[in-house]
């Protein structure tokens, strides 16, 4: 059995869940839940990320201890994912225990391996990013991701020799060309990197909210190196070395292209420097825009995933988030465009030839789903689909995979006007259309169940099928030929009522 590893980034615990951090997660489910169809050992990772001035400050605001306030507010991310379906394996919060003592264990392989050494900074500091600037990358004076003004900061700090890695981090690169997907985002981490890399301060004396520094009680970690180590606090780092070598490094990191250099320049070096492989695999996606401009409560243009689940239910803001932007590249939400996705794709291609088929078995096959026919039309499209499909998720393309699977829909809806069996009179002839139907119905279910595992359930049970989609094996499973027919079909209310 192959193990297949993911990750989202952790989120800030000061951050309300938008549908910006959706966006990822729900991605990041899908792409898990797909593997879990193909027979593979998953462990699929998210988690909320907990110290720092930035959340320390938040908390004196609310007129809280900082472990009080992450408490309350990283509630906020396990109740978005169980509203959204999130199958998660572990939730990791950056103040359990467990964590500290990896960070702790981390870093000092690190400090014992000679990298990492003290100094003092002085720098551009933004609160929010909680990471230095240079003048040259400010705009306008201020941070070029918040546009908020940015601080100046002078502290005694341990620092990582980062700049020791330059030629190791290329040399990596070279040798693993497929580590940073898209290759685009690759080539930027190549880029910085040959602009030459310089030792980054990793611990702060000027505040406490923090892990501590084993080798020197005055310090605490800067809160990115504490956040990185999250992904191999989950596998046992130190503590069960088979555990850890079962899942590293064959890992897959999804994030943010905000926090490309941190995931593809910084945590390449530590894992080196504590003498591990970096990461496998990390894919680097756009932003999820409103209007335009990225979301940012400075902005007040914060969409929630509950607001939209109100309005369109769980598996239609999945579909949306999955199906309207591909991967790698920024997207723009828009209401509208969201209503025309349900109101094209769900309601009326899916939706609606559910319920033709629902209706025509009812009323001239007794109920009873026939079988299909082994040499239907339908059969080399499914084959194509799957194959495409398969490809599709393989390469984290879920807009090509639903894409592909929409191919599928609109040629059964096709099949059916051709053949217009609700003009037929019940005869072994309309026994296969149907039986055809049904068949390619059961594919549906199973090729969307990693974006709409709710909707797969309930169209596999309108057809008959007992059990759900996700106990099958792909891609065995979607051949042609599988539905059995004989079967009680269900017709029933609209599966995506039109909206207006």
């Amino acid at each position: 059995m192959a193990k297949f590893y993911i990750t989202t980034p952790i989120y800030y615990v000061n951050d309300a869940p938008h549908i910006g951090h959706a966006y990822t997660t729900v991605t990041a489910d899908a792409i898990a839940r797909w593997h879990r169809l193909l027979g593979d050992q998953v462990l699929f990772l998210t988690g909320t990320d907990e110290h720092g001035l930035k959340v320390a400050r938040a908390a004196e605001r609310q007129g809280m201890d900082p472990k009080s306030w992450a408490d309350k507010t990283s509630k906020r991310f396990l109740e978005a994912w169980e509203l959204l379906s999130i199958s998660n394996d572990d939730f990791i919060r950056t103040t359990e225990p467990r964590h500290y003592a990896t960070v702790q264990r981390f870093l000092q392989a690190v400090y014992d391996n000679g990298y990492i050494t003290k100094g003092t900074w002085t720098g551009l500091y933004c609160v929010d990013c909680e990471d230095y600037y240079t003048e040259a990358q400010l705009v306008e004076g201020n941070c070029p991701v918040h546009a908020r003004p940015v601080e100046v900061v002078e502290e005694e700090n341990y620092f990582f020799k980062l700049s020791l890695f330059t030629e190791q981090l290329l040399d990596w690169y070279d040798h693993h060309p497929q580590a940073v997907l898209p290759s685009s985002k690759a080539n930027e981490a190549i880029s910085f990197i040959r602009q030459g890399l310089q030792d980054i301060s990793i611990t702060r004396t000027s505040f406490k909210w923090g892990v501590p520094v084993p080798w020197d009680n005055e310090h605490v970690f800067y809160v990115w190196y504490d956040a990185l180590i999250n992904y191999v606090t989950a596998i046992s780092y130190g503590v069960d070395q088979d555990n850890f070598n079962q899942w590293w490094p064959a890992v897959h990191h999804l994030i943010g292209k905000e926090i490309l250099r941190f995931h593809c320049v910084w945590w390449p070096a530590m894992c080196m420097a504590a003498g591990i492989a970096p990461p496998g695999h990390v894919f680097v996606h756009g932003w999820l825009l409103v209007g335009g401009e990225k979301m940012a409560k400075s902005k007040l243009n914060q969409i929630t995933p509950a607001e939209l689940v109100e309005q369109f239910g769980v598996d239609a803001v999945r579909y949306h988030l999955l199906r309207d932007t591909p991967l790698g590249s920024d997207g723009d939400f828009s209401y509208e465009a969201m209503l025309s996705r349900y109101n094209a794709d769900l309601a009326n291609n899916l939706g609606n030839l559910l319920s033709r088929v629902t209706a025509v078995v009812t009323s001239k096959c007794g109920g009873v789903g026939p079988s299909p026919n082994p040499d239907s039309e339908l059969a080399s499209v499914t084959d194509q689909v799957l194959e495409q499909a398969l490809g599709a998720w393989d390469n984290f393309a879920p807009y090509e995979a639903l894409d592909v699977t929409w191919k599928l829909i609109k040629e059964t809806n096709a099949y059916l006007e051709a053949n217009e069996p609700w003009r037929m009179e019940p005869s072994d002839s309309l026994d296969k259309v149907m039986g055809d139907a049904l068949e390619a119905l059961r594919i549906v279910a199973l090729l969307i169940f990693p974006a709409m595992p709710s909707t797969s359930v309930t169209l596999w049970r309108r057809i008959g099928l007992e059990g759900s989609p996700a106990n099958a094996r792909l891609p065995e499973s979607a051949r042609w030929g599988g539905y059995p027919g004989g079967l009680p079909i269900q017709r029933s209310e609209p599966l995506f009522p039109r909206i207006k």
